[in-house]
């Protein structure tokens, strides 16, 4: 837990809240909420143990229509967090004993993530190492039974990357697809475990394949990391890690809420509502890692419940998500700022992604506003999508532009917008399909 208790130390839910504002505009409430909970993660690890276990995490549900930010606060906070994250759809899943996946696959998923992230970690900490010994039975290849003075003048070659282009026969392990079972309920790991299983009976299978120099020092570096890691503690800290700090993000949630009027098995709604309810609750999931409890595995339940709402959940699992957010929609000052303000805005993606063909766009104040406006308008009539709107508007504003190279300075200001736009959002059924 050495690195994530790093990643957590400095950050206070002030830090946290400012972090989210580089990429979020607006919805302070929500992100105190996520930044408070996230806090509490480090707090809970910091007191003695016998507390510890008391403690648990204090689920949110965040309410509000689509576009405002919800996935968004949380995949940040995620990245924020160097924690294990998985973001999941609620509608994917159905009750156990009917086909379809179950939710334990959420616990399984979290572990997985939680895995890779601490494998990427082990591979850094021995890069150096791997690189060398790859390195090594590089030059093997490329000078079979060379003498010292050859194999150094070759190796300082390589490292300085002159033989990268040169093609070279090298031994690899054979690697065989994974096995799955698809459809068949709460038999997702069994094709992971049976090959596991074999794996400890036969031993990888050697074969020789010709790469670049380039590519092989790739691949024969991964091959000799995955041996110097220790793979059993790699899967203990990962487990600790997704127990004590995954966080799960739980989307469309108000798909799931039924109005008590569903006539026959309901096996997408409430039958996954109470299937939910015990892994939210804290429970024990059994894994290819091992057992997982995810008492303390922090439920971030998101959903618009613009036809539902958070009282058609059922009691038990409504209770199980103490904290609400309602986030608010966005006005057109909301848009202009989304537009502009956060660190990888829209503009700036689209003026970095056209000038490599040549084409230097300028974005002026009165090009910005009309865009948002137009974008408010658009919600407003139609469908409200919130900042997703944006995407439409400006792919419809900027598509010349977008289709040719080597244009120059081109100037997106009011009338340039109005121009693009004004036939399209004057016709109502037009609007409905273009933008």
């Amino acid at each position: 837990m050495s690195a994530l208790v790093k990643a957590l130390t400095g950050l206070t839910p002030i830090d946290i809240v400012s972090e989210l504002d580089r990429h979020i505009i607006g919805q302070s409430k929500a992100k105190r909420a996520v930044a408070v909970a996230l806090r509490n993660h480090h707090r809970r690890r910091q007191l003695p143990e016998a507390i510890q276990a008391e403690v648990t995490p204090k689920n949110i549900l965040m309410i509000g229509p689509t576009g405002v930010g919800k996935t968004e606060i949380a995949r940040r906070l995620a990245k924020l967090a160097k924690a294990p994250f998985l973001k999941v759809e609620a509608t994917k899943f159905t009750e156990v004993g009917y086909v379809g996946r179950d939710v334990e696959s959420i616990v399984r998923d979290l572990v997985r993530s939680s895995v890779a992230m601490v494998e990427e970690e082990q591979r850094e900490q021995v890069r150096e190492r791997a690189q060398r010994a790859a390195d090594e039975r590089l030059l093997d290849s490329l000078l079979p039974g060379g003498s010292t003075e050859g194999r150094e003048q070759m190796r300082v070659l390589l490292r300085k990357g002159q033989l990268d282009d040169r093609t070279v026969e090298v031994e690899v392990e054979d690697a065989k697809p994974a096995m799955s079972m698809p459809g068949v309920p709460g038999m997702e790991e069994m094709g992971a475990n049976l090959q596991d299983m074999l794996k400890q009976f036969m031993p990888a299978k050697k074969v020789r394949r010709s790469f670049t120099v380039r590519e092989a020092r790739r691949v024969l570096a991964g091959e000799e990391a995955d041996r110097l890691i220790d793979h059993d503690a790699v899967q203990r800290e990962a487990v600790m890690r997704a127990e004590n700090a995954g966080i799960v993000f739980l989307d469309e949630l108000d798909k799931i809420a039924g109005d008590g009027n569903t006539s026959g098995p309901d096996v997408s709604g409430e039958g996954v509502q109470r299937d939910l309810l015990p892994i939210v609750e804290g429970t024990q999931v059994n894994t290819r890692w091992g057992p997982v409890n995810t008492d303390h595995i922090l439920f971030i339940a998101a959903g618009a419940f613009n036809v539902s709402k958070p009282s058609d959940l059922i009691p038990e699992l409504q209770g199980r998500f103490p904290i609400r957010v309602e986030l608010e929609e966005l006005s057109a000052g909301d848009l202009q700022r989304i537009l502009t303000q956060p660190e990888h805005a829209l503009t700036k993606q689209y003026i970095a992604l056209l000038e490599v063909d040549g084409t230097r766009v300028r974005f002026d104040e009165s090009g910005i506003v009309a865009i948002a406006d137009f974008a408010e308008k658009v919600n407003a009539e139609l469908e409200d999508i919130g900042a997703r709107r944006l995407h439409t508007i400006l792919e419809t504003v900027l598509e010349d532009v977008s289709f040719g190279t080597n244009l120059g300075d081109v100037l997106v200001d009011e009338a340039y917008v109005q121009k693009k736009l004004e036939g399209i959002v004057g016709d109502e059924d037009l609007t409905r399909y273009v933008l």
